[in-house]
């Protein structure tokens, strides 16, 4: 059940962080999901333990999506530098 979780997760706050990021025209279905789970997995790894909130693997509440997002907007906001010299 916890891989359905992921891939659920991981598309809704890669489609929520794409939009935020304005690059949603760019990314198709498998690229959100991609973007939501590998932001969920740097959110919990670097943003839970600074602001003590658990991750999704701990328990799926409201924190834990906030901090998956941040995280996935952080991924974003690094690939953007990386493709196009800037953050958008």
């Amino acid at each position: 059940m916890g891989f359905v979780l992921w891939l659920i997760v991981g598309g809704v706050v890669g489609w929520l962080a794409s939009l935020i990021m304005k690059t949603d025209g760019q990314q198709g279905i498998l690229l959100n999901v991609v973007v939501g789970i590998v932001g969920a997995f740097l959110g919990g790894w670097i943003i839970s333990p600074l602001v003590g909130v658990a991750t999704i693997n701990e328990g799926f509440s409201l924190g834990s999506v906030l901090v998956s997002l941040i995280g996935a907007v952080i991924l974003l906001a690094i690939v953007n530098l990386f493709r196009r010299g800037r953050v958008r």
